[in-house]
């Protein structure tokens, strides 16, 4: 029998501290209802170290949650989308320099004073071309005006329609001089369709998903039999999504429509229209923490700062990089994550990372919106993962 070494012995009790840590901060949220069920998985230099399910996929007939559930990923989706259109580049197939005008000719949003900037590709992929979110303006903004879908919400409109209003409406800024989230990874989406001469879908199964395996994920659900039920905050428990919803976020009603993907009438969002499970979510992001699918220049580009947020991303000590925001002062963000981590959310529920240093990837998706993006969880299965 092998001999335990002092080294054996430490990662043993580092993982059963670890599985404890993680288990408390799931039964904590579930038990206090602030969210309705979840799937954890957390992978350390390249081992997967804790996967659970917990909670309910579908709370009113009692269908508890399984670690292969399919969750619809809102935001999700934009760094494997991301990852797409990073392959095309690398490819020569297009470039980050090129105007979006060379994939979209019609496309020419004007700043205030009448002018049609370039918009470059690189703007698209950093959210600094001057777009926004209808849920980001007032009631009476353009966007509302011009009935311009998030992609999580319901629409009719193609693609190609979704665009010609996104154009329509007016600038937030000068392209490249400032930041703000947007639906720029959506018109991404129609850039990816005119340099693959594909349909969105298809282009990032041939260039993210196939070559992944990522066989549960796509622009449509893949079994509804595993799709759990969305739920939104409330009192004395989340509430069931109705097919058409609002949640406040912030003071401001953000509209879901849960059966959107079902009913597939609306445009293939870049932004927030796909589904997949928590366990693809991990092994796309394993890919690129370890390298693979993306050069490596690529791929450490992604990790680096490519537009300054002004705190407007994750908050104070994050910028943003592609894909996701980039920690550049951890003690500013009071987060024990190493500076060069990665990390975004999803609106449905769902927040992830990857930090390098410590070759450690986190995915964490629930049901509920926004305790699962930006609550309570989402730091305690933080703080869970690094406390010691």
């Amino acid at each position: 029998m092998k001999q335990e070494t002092v080294s054996d012995v430490r990662h043993h009790d580092h993982m059963v501290g670890l599985k404890a840590r993680l288990d408390r901060a799931i039964d904590s949220a579930i038990e206090d209802r602030r969210i309705v069920g979840t799937v954890v998985v957390v992978a350390e230099r390249g081992d997967i170290v804790y996967s659970r399910a917990a909670g309910f996929a579908d709370r009113e007939p009692g269908r508890s949650m399984q670690e292969n559930c399919i969750f619809l990923l809102a935001s999700v989706a934009k760094p494997i989308v991301t990852a797409a259109a990073l392959r095309l580049i690398e490819s020569g197939r297009m470039s980050l320099g090129d105007s979006v005008r060379r994939w979209l000719p019609g496309f020419q949003p004007r700043l205030a004073d009448g002018r049609v900037p370039e918009i470059a590709i690189h703007h698209l992929l950093t959210h600094s071309a001057g777009l926004t979110y209808v849920f980001m303006e007032p009631p009476d903004g353009p966007y509302h005006q011009l009935r311009i879908s998030s992609g999580f919400d319901r629409s009719d409109a193609d693609l190609d329609e979704i665009v010609r209003r996104i154009s329509a409406a007016p600038l937030s800024y000068e392209p490249g001089c400032g930041w703000g989230y947007s639906m720029a990874i959506d018109v991404l989406g129609a850039v990816i369709e005119k340099a693959t001469q594909q349909t969105l879908p298809q282009a990032v199964a041939d260039l993210v998903l196939n070559p992944l395996h990522m066989n549960d994920t796509g622009f449509a659900v893949v079994d509804t039999g595993r799709l759990v039920a969305h739920y939104a905050d409330g009192q004395p428990e989340p509430r069931r999504m109705a097919d058409d919803d609002q949640v406040e976020f912030f003071g401001r009603p953000v509209s879901f429509c849960p059966v959107r993907l079902l009913e597939q009438r609306a445009f293939p969002s870049g932004g927030a229209g796909m589904a997949g499970t928590a366990s693809d979510v991990l092994k796309f992001l394993e890919t690129l923490r370890s390298g693979g699918l993306l050069h490596p220049e690529t791929r450490n580009a992604m990790f680096e700062v490519q537009a300054r947020t002004r705190a407007q991303a994750e908050g104070p000590g994050w910028e943003f990089g592609f894909g996701g925001a980039v920690l550049v002062d951890p003690a500013a963000a009071g987060t024990p994550q190493a500076r060069g981590t990665l990390q975004w959310n999803g609106a449905y529920g769902h927040k992830w990372f990857i930090d390098p240093a410590h070759e450690l990837t986190v995915v964490a998706l629930t049901n509920t919106a926004f305790e699962g993006m930006t609550g309570r969880f989402t730091v305690d299965v933080r703080n869970a993962v690094y406390a010691t």
